[in-house]
């Protein structure tokens, strides 16, 4: 408890912003963040005025993109968080209420006094800006500059840092299952509806209307979840492809052909999750994937009992740039990669004429290996167990490095199937080699794969897949 008492002398007078805020800057700070009460009149207190919430929106909204926003967040993120002074005292207080060993009320009641002055002064703006209209739409736009300008290092700093998983806590219980809608978007959808899923799409660009219309057509279906107090706003999308086997190809799915008018039910066997994409970059880490494909699965089980398999057909973003890693630091034995089995690397070296990695780089980031038939062939076998290794055994703090995996594990899928060639296009070549993978959900099994990977950080892997990694072992080194 020692350590503690030097902290209450922390000053306790008004506090004084950073220097450099301009003075319009301080004095909104000053008027829109609510004080945080003492704890003996927590429940007494004033609500604070809608009007100074409306207005720090508006002078928000003011602000230019980029340093003036910035600047802002930085100086709410570190004059207005935590008083560390309070906390102290408060903590003080739990401590000598343990030792002196009080009656169980007295201990909790310190407790809650603990917990009333962890709450930074922040907190009470942003819960005062979820009550107004339109505010939830707002925090979401202000987070998405908070990450944007964190991902830039625009701002920084252990309190912005504070300040953004404090607003993300926030939003996680403002943007819950019970306030949130599945919609599913069709043709006769409003346009505004089409074209904002339209922009959303991240995995596979929407090339034009008529491909628009094929996504949301026959044996396709497109489901959204929207926010009761943002209605009719996609949140988070996924694109569902109705086929009578596990897809292996993305370009069978979304190739331009004309949309089919009308779809035979009993041709469908599995439902393919081909695409999910956030549109809203401030919901970023709240949990809206995993929800909306639980409820994408009841409905379409509830339209088409039929179904027997649910699987994905999803990228492998940064496989190719892992590839390009290794083969940069890899350590050289008489001109052998140690990616590569001896024979392997002797035909890749007669095909690009050069003993070294360098030219088989170039080639993997321009995706210029594609166009030599025989460098494809070569390179089919190894690239399919690097993969698998990838996916399977390359960790982050002990889960899966590659984030789409890492996603479908934690939902309680098994990595059923590595496609070779599954996404031809340039994208696809750029980001992964041009493979790609099948997740597969086994409804019975979901809960308890999901429970092994969260506790142990174990990976369900089919045959196909283990057999890959033991090729891996068997043949490379790391």
């Amino acid at each position: 408890m020692r350590r503690l008492w030097p902290l209450l002398w922390a000053a306790r007078g008004p506090r004084r912003l950073s220097s450099g805020a301009s003075p319009a800057m301080e004095e909104l700070l000053r008027r829109s963040v609510p004080p945080l009460p003492p704890y003996e009149t927590k429940e007494k207190a004033p609500p604070p005025a809608e009007l100074r919430g409306a207005e720090f929106v508006r002078f928000y909204r003011a602000l230019q993109p980029g340093p003036p926003r910035a600047e802002l967040l930085t100086r709410l993120a570190r004059d207005f968080g935590v008083e560390h002074g309070r906390v102290a005292e408060a903590a003080a207080k739990v401590l000598q209420a343990r030792e002196q060993r009080r009656e169980p009320g007295a201990l909790l009641q310190a407790e809650d006094r603990l917990r009333y002055y962890l709450s930074p002064q922040y907190r009470g703006l942003f819960q005062q800006l979820g009550r107004l209209e339109g505010g939830l739409r707002f925090l979401v736009e202000l987070r998405a500059d908070l990450m944007e300008g964190l991902a830039s290092k625009a701002v920084d700093g252990p309190h912005v840092k504070e300040m953004n998983g404090v607003l993300k806590n926030m939003l996680s219980e403002w943007f819950c299952t019970g306030f949130l809608n599945l919609e599913r978007v069709t043709w006769q959808s409003p346009c505004e509806v089409l074209q904002k899923i339209s922009d959303s799409e991240a995995v596979h660009p929407v090339r034009n209307w008529v491909d628009m219309k094929r996504r949301v057509g026959a044996y396709r279906r497109c489901y959204f979840f929207s926010h009761c107090a943002i209605p009719g706003e996609p949140l988070i999308v996924l694109h569902v492809a109705l086929t009578s086997d596990i897809s292996s190809s993305i370009q069978a799915i979304v190739k331009e052909v004309p949309p089919l008018e009308t779809e035979d039910t009993e041709k469908i066997t599995t439902a393919i999750f081909y695409s999910i994409s956030l549109t809203q970059q401030g919901l970023q880490g709240v949990e809206l994937g995993t929800h909306l494909i639980k409820r994408v699965v009841k409905e379409l089980q509830k339209e088409l009992p039929q179904i027997e398999a649910f699987s994905t057909l999803s990228p492998i973003p940064g496989f190719t740039k892992w590839l390009v890693g290794l083969l940069s630091s890899q350590t050289k034995d008489q001109g052998r990669n140690e990616l590569f089995t001896e024979s392997e690397w002797q035909e890749i070296c007669e095909l690009t004429g050069d003993p070294t990695s360098n030219t088989l780089k170039k080639l993997l980031n321009t995706n210029e290996w594609v166009r030599s038939e025989k460098l494809t062939q070569v390179l089919h076998s190894p690239l399919m167990r690097l993969c698998a290794w990838y996916l399977y055994g390359e960790k982050h703090r002990g889960y899966a490095l590659n984030p789409v995996a890492n996603f479908h594990l934690q939902n309680g899928s098994v990595l059923w199937r590595i496609n070779w060639m599954g996404d031809s296009s340039p994208r696809g070549i750029g980001a992964s080699c041009g493979m790609m993978v099948n997740y597969r959900y086994f409804l019975e099994e979901t809960a308890s794969n999901s429970a092994l990977y969260l506790a142990s950080k174990q990976v369900r892997a089919s045959e196909q897949v283990l057999a890959l990694v033991a090729q891996f072992q068997q043949n490379s080194k790391l």
